[in-house]
């Protein structure tokens, strides 16, 4: 695959081709055309073409894409082809709804370390899981092959946190506090604002 650049937004499209493409496979579809993966995702067959040239095509003139395929290669792209392993920083109540989400062992998303700073919480288990002491977190990274971080953390101290994942070798941060997190080193981070996507709903139902 080329080294080029390749855009955010024809990345963050990727994963909702393999959502579809996994639905048709699963209703025994073998093959699609761009025009008919268009109308199911409303995205322009041009668009979608496009995005998949940047990775080689994938499709054949008069054919058009072998779903199976498709989406064992859009699959090696997103990285399913590989397992994971992860870890939650904070066991409140958003964290706990993230450790209990199913389908992130089911996408190769391994949960291996539960971790928080309150003493309540230090020590219950969430899916079989015992929610360590915070201070356990470095040597637990450093004895352990971690690549992404999960920080559901309130606001203070979520930089400095981020910051040290970092330094302590773990290559990407889903970061749910309340502020983005950019900071210095290798460490992928992808910010999720779960507020931000419910004031643009409320935005679209009152100016449609």
């Amino acid at each position: 695959m080329s080294q080029r650049k390749i855009s955010m937004a024809v990345i963050r499209r990727l994963p909702r081709y393999y959502k579809y493409l996994g639905e048709l496979l699963n209703n025994g579809v073998t093959k699609i055309s761009s025009q008919d993966l268009s109308d199911t995702m409303q995205v322009t067959a041009s668009q979608i073409r496009q995005d998949l040239n940047n990775f080689g095509g994938f499709g054949q003139q008069g054919y058009g894409y072998n779903v199976e395929y498709l989406y064992n290669e859009i699959g090696k792209i997103l990285g399913q082809d590989q397992l994971h392993n992860m870890i939650l920083i904070g066991a409140g109540n958003l964290g706990q709804a993230l450790a209990n989400y199913t389908s992130f062992g089911r996408q190769g998303f391994h949960l291996i370390g539960i971790f928080d700073i309150n003493p309540k919480l230090v020590g219950l288990k969430m899916r079989g899981i015992e929610v360590l002491d915070i201070d356990n977190l470095e040597q637990f990274i450093k004895e352990n092959s971690v690549d992404i971080a999960i920080l559901a953390t309130p606001k203070a101290g979520a930089k400095d946190m981020a910051q040290n994942l970092s330094d302590w070798g773990v290559k990407g941060l889903w970061n749910f506090t309340p502020e983005d997190l950019f900071i210095n080193g290798d460490m992928e981070i992808e910010n999720v604002h779960l507020f931000h996507s419910l004031m643009t709903l409320a935005y679209q139902i009152h100016n449609d």
